[in-house]
C-alpha cells in the first residue's frame, strides 16, 4: 500500500513528465528555430505566476501504430487560465515538442474544455497554434475533435473575444479554427497557414510554390487578408496579443475597458485646419487625422498591409476604447473595393458585437470601377459593409473630411443608416459624383452646341461645384448635424461620445439576418 509520501512523489513525477513535454532534445530544436516552447509562450503571455493549468495529466487513448508505447502526459497541448494586466483569460498553447503538436482526440477535447469554460464564465480566449495538423494515427477521432473545436468557436463568436496566434505550422482543417476567431496574429518566417501544402499543389495543379509564398505571414497579411497582424518574433506576437486584449471587454455583456488619459478631451487639433489639400486630387494620409483626434495619438491598426485603401483599428478617445474606420486617400484615392469592403465590414461587426463605439472618417470618391471588381462581386461585397453599418447599434459617429460621393456616401456611416452624429469639415463635398462627370452627363448637349465648348464646360463645372459640391445642402436637409472647424473634431467627438455611451437601440426580433456573404 502506497504511503502519503509515495503518492505525493508519484504526483510530482507525473507533473514533471507533463512539464518536460517531448524532452530536452526537442526543446533545443524548438529554440534553434527561434521559437519558444508552449510553456514559455504562456509565461510570456500571462502575468507572472498567474497561470493555472488544467488537464495536465490527460493522455491519448490510441493503441494503433504503437502509439500506446509513446504516451506523454498533456497530449501535446497546455491549457488553463491566467491574467493579462490583472484581467482573467482562458488560453491554450500547442506543444510542437510532443507529437509535433498534432491534434488527436484528447488534445482536441482539452481545447474544447477551455472554450466551454470561457463561454460559461464570459472570458476571452487566446490560442497559441503550433501544430503539424491532425494526428494521422487517430483517424476520424482526430477529425471529430477538430469539428468539436470549430463548433465551439462559432458558438463563442460574438460572445467572448477569441484571438489566435499562429507560431508555427497550421495546415489542413486546422486553419478553420483561427479563421473563425476574431483576430489572427502570425509570426513572420515561422508561421504558415494553408489548406493544401506545396507538394499537393504541385501534384494537382503543377504549380511550384514555397511554404512561405503559399501560406506565410507576409502572404496572409498582404494578399489573402486571413491574418490581421504580422510580427517578427514569438515575443512580439505575444506582446501584441496582450495589447489587443486590453482594448477589448471580457464578453458581449460588458463595455470595453477604459483607461485614464492625460490628453485633454477638449484639446484643439490645430494642424487639422490645414491638412486637406486645396487640390481635390491630391492625397493626404488619413492616419494623421486619426493621430490628432485620439488620445496621445495611439492607434492599433488592424490589417494594415491588406486593403490599405481603408484603415481600421482601435484607439482611445477621452479614455474610452473606440473602433475607427477611415478611407485612405493615399491608396486608390480612398475608393471602396472588394477587399476594403470585406475588411471594414468584419471590423464594424466585431466592434458592434463587443460594444465598442465606432468613429468613421470619410473621404471616398466611390466604389472602384472596373470589370475585375464587377465580375468579382463588388455589389455583394459592398453590400456587406452597408449591412454591417446598418446592423450596428453601438454609438456611431461620422466625420466627412472631403469627398463623399454616390453610394459610398450612403455606406460609410451616413445619417440614413442611423449614425448618431454626422459632422463635416468645410472641405466636404457630398454629391452623386464629382463635377466633371456630372457636367458631362447633365449638360452634354449644351457643351456640344456652345461656341467655345471647353470654356462652357469649365463654367458649368464651377457652377456645379458652387451649388452641390459642398456640405451646405446636406446640412440644410439635416443629413449633417453640424459643419465644424477641423481643429474642433476631437472636442466634438469626445463630448458626444460621453452622452452616447449608455445608448440603447433595438432591432426587430429574429434568429439572425442574412448578410450577403
Amino acid at each position: 500500500m502506497e504511503t502519503t509520501r509515495q503518492r505525493l512523489d508519484n504526483l510530482r513525477n507525473r507533473k514533471v513528465r507533463a512539464e518536460a513535454g517531448g524532452g530536452q532534445e526537442r526543446v533545443d530544436v524548438q529554440h534553434k528555430k527561434g521559437k519558444l516552447t508552449a510553456r514559455e509562450r504562456l509565461d510570456y503571455l500571462l502575468d507572472d505566476g498567474s497561470f493555472q493549468e488544467i488537464d495536465a495529466l490527460v493522455e491519448h487513448r490510441c493503441k494503433d501504430f504503437d502509439m500506446d508505447k509513446n504516451i506523454i502526459p498533456g497530449d501535446g497541448v497546455v491549457c488553463g487560465h491566467g491574467t493579462i494586466d490583472g484581467r482573467p483569460i482562458y488560453c491554450f498553447a500547442q506543444d510542437f515538442t510532443v507529437y509535433g503538436g498534432s491534434l488527436g482526440e484528447m488534445h482536441g477535447l482539452k481545447i474544447c474544455k477551455v472554450l466551454d469554460m470561457a463561454l460559461k464564465n464570459g472570458l476571452p480566449v487566446v490560442g497559441l497554434n503550433d501544430s503539424g495538423g491532425a494526428r494521422i494515427q487517430e483517424g476520424v477521432a482526430s477529425l471529430g475533435s477538430y469539428a468539436e473545436i470549430f463548433f465551439r468557436n462559432v458558438r463563442a463568436s460574438g460572445v467572448v473575444p477569441q484571438i489566435s496566434v499562429i507560431m508555427g505550422p497550421c495546415a489542413g482543417g486546422a486553419v478553420y479554427s483561427p479563421a473563425i476567431t476574431d483576430f489572427v496574429i502570425m509570426v513572420d518566417k515561422t508561421a504558415h497557414m494553408f489548406i493544401t501544402g506545396p507538394e499537393v499543389i504541385k501534384t494537382v495543379t503543377n504549380e511550384d510554390v514555397s511554404f512561405e509564398d503559399l501560406g506565410g505571414a507576409t502572404t496572409h497579411g498582404t494578399k489573402s487578408g486571413v491574418s490581421h497582424f504580422t510580427t517578427q518574433s514569438d515575443e512580439e506576437a505575444l506582446e501584441l496579443a496582450r495589447q489587443l486584449v486590453n482594448y477589448l471587454p471580457a464578453n458581449n455583456m460588458e463595455k470595453a475597458p477604459t483607461k485614464s488619459s492625460s490628453d485633454p478631451a477638449d484639446r484643439v487639433c490645430t494642424s487639422l485646419d490645414s491638412l486637406i489639400p486645396d487640390d481635390d486630387n491630391k492625397p493626404y494620409d488619413v492616419r494623421k487625422v486619426i493621430e490628432e483626434i485620439t488620445d496621445n495619438g495611439a492607434f492599433l491598426e488592424v490589417q494594415a498591409d491588406w486593403a490599405a485603401n481603408i484603415v481600421v483599428g482601435f484607439a482611445h478617445l477621452a479614455g474610452n476604447t473606440v473602433g475607427i474606420v477611415a478611407n485612405q486617400p493615399c491608396i486608390l484615392a480612398g475608393c471602396l473595393d472588394i477587399d476594403a469592403s470585406d475588411k471594414a465590414a468584419r471590423f464594424v461587426r466585431f466592434c458592434d458585437s463587443f460594444n465598442i463605439p465606432l468613429i468613421t472618417l470619410v473621404d471616398v470618391p466611390g466604389f472602384l470601377p472596373g470589370t475585375n471588381q464587377e465580375w468579382g462581386g463588388i455589389i455583394r461585397h459592398g453590400a456587406k459593409l452597408l449591412y454591417a453599418y446598418s446592423e450596428a447599434t453601438v454609438p456611431k459617429m461620422t466625420v466627412i473630411l472631403r469627398k463623399a460621393y454616390g453610394g459610398a456616401y450612403d455606406v460609410m456611416g451616413s445619417k440614413h443608416i442611423r449614425s448618431d452624429l454626422n459632422l463635416a469639415w468645410p472641405s466636404a463635398k457630398i454629391a452623386v459624383m464629382g463635377a466633371d462627370g456630372a457636367v458631362e452627363i447633365i449638360h452634354r448637349n449644351r457643351i456640344k452646341s456652345a461656341r467655345n465648348s471647353e470654356q462652357e464646360r469649365e463654367r458649368l463645372v464651377e457652377d456645379f461645384n458652387e451649388k452641390l459640391l459642398n456640405p451646405w445642402k446636406a446640412a440644410g436637409l439635416g443629413y449633417l448635424d453640424d459643419v465644424i472647424e477641423p481643429s474642433q473634431t476631437r472636442r466634438r467627438l469626445a463630448a458626444t461620445l460621453a452622452i452616447l455611451l449608455d445608448k440603447e437601440e433595438l432591432r426587430p426580433a429574429r434568429k439572425h439576418g442574412n448578410i450577403p456573404l
